[in-house]
């Protein structure tokens, strides 16, 4: 919260003095608010009930699990992209992660920040404050430097050679100087930079920087993902020299933890083992029908010290990255595939936390301690669900799991069903999402794209992990130790009312005014989960959640209900978990290698950079994703397939194909002989002289007309005739309209709904992979 203002005399505010104390504070807890005007019994429970109307008028909304602060306000710092730029020249920003619907800000020039001014497009790191006219940004910092750089697929004729660009958003084809282009061959791979100068009409000039390989390369796609995203790739010399100068740790300050019969539990392609796990009765008479839960987390911090070139080379690359045919990691391959990773038979050091658990699930205490572990064997999720299952699931134990039924795997099972009954009181966000994978062929190609299994076991590592994590979190907080906290704040009360406008559509009731609890969203998922209107209820309240982030200010995680959480368990591949893990080592005093004073100085920036990174990584995993899948269908093309309506826009309807989770655009120009116009409160396309729709989450049958695997694009045509009219559906609320296939063509700006996006553009979202971890 900022600096508060000035206290008033004391007594109960009226709403305009109450919201005027929350736009010049930023935000407030109800405590605060209290104790700021001075009130006391009766005037707290009025202060109360006038929240309430403030949220349910929509004047007020949440900032974290306890805050308020007024209805659209923006948070002091955020990252902004640049939207627009008037008539003026003047540039204005719109916050990133609460989308189209956040108010839009002005940039403030800045003269004293170095390097080219921001433009069209940019991302920055900004601060919001309120000023005379509304909103303004001031620049803190560039996020992506990379601007003026095009990737892109050459395109060579007789008299010319074009670089088309990749990102289906842009629309730089560059003309490349004939001197530059001898070497080069269509359908080549490359990196250009955009030229310089005066030049006003057709395609821009740019010269080429980097050759990346074939557009019909098999590993084409994660390339392109890559380099779209500036994902860094490789290691130093330096780096990789220090890398492997270390050496494993002896039990010098360690507590011997090799007895313990530890097992990790991976995907069957996993080859970094961040996390190992150990369960057993507690033996304590005052915890009848207790568990002992250990979690032991590879020692990263023992390796890559602080200020190290290691270390910044980590930071800057915030996290690894996961493609369906290759790992971008943040460690060198020695320390995450080797020294680090907790091998079966092998001496690893290890961060351990000892967690005990009452026969009801709740956590009664914990310890941290430094040890020396060795996993006892390694299992795939499969492995350990088909063993636990038995022949009667048709499953069983192997060799592997046979001698280790009675000694860990049933017990590990058991303390989960335990922890399972503290985790539904509790009462988590139960969304449900259709994870899909691809498998890879020999020679590079997709041999498939499948649903992933939702086990048992992955969901027994998961809470594990969860509790491992929140007693990183409470320790460092006992021992005031700052550190990074994994927050992911409530949902806004702009998306809760469309939420409820929504729902109201079919027929659901929400009050406007009711709070946004995990209790509450849970209902909802239970009273659809088996009806027609399953998948999309799930959609929109997943769209409705905000997105988590890192920062060192604690609002809590609204998705997992808990108060306090801190990434802990995956430091291979985060970098948030090494400064947890060092940050436990300076609070426990565990060793020297603990968080530095510089570093919690820099908690903010390292917050920041970390969740842009994360950030950065899931775009360019969703996009490499997009493309293999229009690679897998391009051979499809004219091919008729069910899916889902998953998004409706003003340009068209998004179909998520039923067969392979592919995502995809119907564009409204094709729908049919009369205008189409956006709904937004129905989430449908109605056309306006026959009042026939397309509705969010209605099941239908598409033809795919385009596939390109370079962009990721396919491009539906719709065969399903749409509903008819709805006779008690509300007065429509239109947004731009979208022209049907028949009558007059229209183009440009002309054309209602606006240009066609380029090769079936996606909203945000897409099919993404999962590994162990999610990121929550």
């Amino acid at each position: 919260m900022t600096k508060s203002p000035k206290r008033p005399p004391a007594g109960l505010p009226d709403k305009d003095t109450l919201l005027a104390f929350l736009r010049e504070a930023g935000s407030a807890e109800k405590t605060d608010i209290a104790r700021h005007f001075g009130l006391k019994g009766g005037d707290r429970r009025a202060l109360r009930e006038m929240i309430r109307e403030l949220e349910a008028e929509g004047r007020l909304g949440k900032r974290g699990r306890k805050g308020f602060s007024e209805a659209g306000a923006l948070p002091p710092i955020g990252v902004a992209d640049v939207i627009e730029r008037d008539g003026d020249g003047e540039l204005y920003v719109r916050l990133v992660e609460a989308g189209a619907d956040a108010p839009r800000a002005l940039l403030m020039p800045d003269k004293a920040k170095p390097g080219p001014a921001p433009g069209l497009g940019d991302r920055l790191l900004v601060k919001f404050q309120r000023g005379d006219d509304g909103w303004e940004a001031r620049l803190i910092k560039r996020l992506d430097a990379g601007t003026n750089r095009v990737l892109g697929v050459i395109r060579k004729s007789a008299r010319e050679t074009r670089v088309e660009p990749v990102d289906r958003r842009s629309k730089d084809v560059l003309l490349v100087p004939q001197a530059q282009s001898g070497d080069l061959r269509d359908g080549d791979l490359v990196l250009a930079a955009i030229e310089k100068g005066d030049q006003r009409y057709g395609p821009k000039r740019g010269k080429i920087l980097e050759h990346i390989g074939k557009e019909d390369d098999p590993r084409a796609a994660s390339l392109i993902a890559i380099h779209a995203h500036g994902v860094p790739t490789g290691f130093s010399e330096a780096v990789e020299r220090e890398a492997e100068d270390q050496e494993l740790p002896t039990l010098k300050g360690r507590e011997d933890l090799r007895e313990i019969p530890f097992i990790t539990i991976d995907p069957a392609d996993a080859r970094d083992h961040d996390d190992a796990v150990y369960a057993a009765r507690d033996e304590d008479p005052k915890n009848p029908g207790g568990w002992i839960v250990w979690v032991a987390i590879a020692d990263v911090a023992a390796y890559v010290r602080p200020g190290s070139q290691l270390d910044r080379e980590a930071r800057d690359k915030g996290n690894s990255t996961y493609f369906p045919d290759r790992v971008e990691p943040m460690l060198p391959e020695v320390l995450s595939n080797g020294l680090c990773s907790l091998k079966e038979g092998e001496n690893r050091a290890c961060l351990a936390v000892r967690m005990v658990f009452d026969k009801d699930g709740r956590k009664t205490g914990h310890k941290f301690v430094r040890g020396l572990m060795r996993s006892h064997a390694k299992l795939s999720y499969e492995q350990a669900q088909a063993a636990i299952d038995g022949p009667e699931k048709g499953g069983g134990a192997d060799d592997t799991t046979g001698p280790i039924m009675e000694t860990i795997l049933y017990p590990l099972w058991n303390a989960y069903h335990a922890m399972l009954k503290g985790r539904l009181k509790r009462s988590p966000l139960q969304i449900e999402s259709a994870e899909r994978r691809i498998r890879m062929a020999p020679d590079g190609g997709i041999a498939s794209i499948e649903k992933r299994a939702s086990l048992e076991a992955h969901r027994l590592i998961e809470e594990m992990m969860i509790q491992a994590n929140v007693c990183a979190a409470e320790t460092l907080e006992q021992k005031k130790t700052p550190l990074i906290y994994r927050v992911h704040d409530a949902p806004s009360q702009e998306k809760i009312f469309n939420l409820a406008d929504f729902l109201s559509t079919i027929g659901k009731p929400w009050n406007k005014g009711e709070p946004g609890t995990t209790k509450r969203f849970n209902k909802l998922l239970d009273e659809t989960r088996d009806g027609e209107y399953a998948d999309v209820v799930n959609e929109v309240v997943l769209r409705t959640q905000m997105q988590a982030i890192y920062s060192p200010d604690n609002v809590g995680h609204f998705g997992l209900n808990l108060d306090r959480y801190a990434h802990f368990t995956s430091p291979i591949r985060r970098y948030s978990d090494l400064i947890v893990h060092r940050g436990l080592i300076r609070a426990l005093g565990l060793g020297k290698d603990g968080l530095t004073d510089r570093e919690i100085a820099e908690l903010p920036a390292i917050a920041e950079g970390v969740t842009m990174t994360e950030r950065r990584s899931m775009a360019a995993e969703r996009d490499a994703m997009d493309r293999y899948i229009a690679a897998f269908l391009e051979d499809r093309v004219g091919a008729t397939f069910t899916g889902r309506i998953t998004g409706v826009t003003r340009f068209g309807l998004f179909i998520r194909l039923d067969e392979t989770g592919a995502d995809g655009l119907v564009p409204v120009s094709t729908l049919g002989g009369e205008y189409f116009a956006h709904d937004d409160r129905a989430h449908a396309l109605v056309g306006e002289r026959t009042g026939k729709r397309f509705t969010l989450g209605r099941m239908v049958e598409v033809r795919l007309v385009e596939a390109t695997p370079v962009t990721g694009g396919l491009v539906f045509e719709m065969l399903s005739e749409p509903e008819p009219r709805d006779p008690n559906a509300p007065p429509p609320r239109y947004g731009v309209r979208g022209r049907g296939g028949d009558g007059p063509p229209m183009r440009g700006k002309n054309r209602p709904g606006g240009p066609k996006p380029r090769n079936g553009s996606k909203p945000s979202g897409g099919l993404k992979g999962v590994r162990k971890g999610k990121r929550r």
